[in-house]
């Protein structure tokens, strides 16, 4: 089963690569490794805003966290010259989760993010993380992922 096969089953169709609003680019390759750029969690379109510990529960920035997923998916697929198949190995998922100093399940709202590249590439889906607790994202938003993959 390919990784379109497996975006099907469900029932996902990837949105139209995120396009960068500032000094940056949204993918950036070095050989065979390709930086995906910081996503920020969006909601029918519009930041998806909230603090973990204060207004926003894990479950619903788990929820968030697959979003970015899906975006990040819809980024590297067009660094990819628009073909996922060339994806080798998802290397390392990066997980920044707005919130106050005492929430401590960072790692679990990771989880959304790490459950779902896993669900789409299977072993190659398999990858480092970090999770880490911030003060403020832009815009407010409750999480940003950044991706680094490596491709054929």
């Amino acid at each position: 089963m390919t990784c379109y096969d497996k975006l099907k089953e469900l029932n996902i169709e990837l949105p139209a690569a995120a396009v960068p609003v500032g000094a940056y680019v949204m993918h950036a390759r070095t050989g065979n490794t390709v930086f995906i750029s910081g996503h920020i969690a969006k909601r029918d379109g519009m930041v998806w805003v909230g603090q973990l510990g204060k207004n926003m529960q894990t479950e619903e920035a788990q929820q968030a966290a697959r979003a970015v997923g899906i975006d990040l998916l819809a980024t590297l697929q067009d660094a990819c010259g628009g073909d996922l198949t060339r994806v080798k190995r998802i290397v390392k998922v990066m997980c920044l989760v707005n919130s106050t100093p005492e929430f401590i399940e960072h790692h679990l709202v990771t989880n959304g993010v790490s459950n779902f590249i896993g669900e789409v590439f299977g072993e190659q889906g398999k990858h480092a993380r970090s999770a880490f607790g911030v003060a403020q994202i832009p815009l407010g938003a409750c999480v940003e992922i950044e991706m680094i993959a490596e491709i054929e």
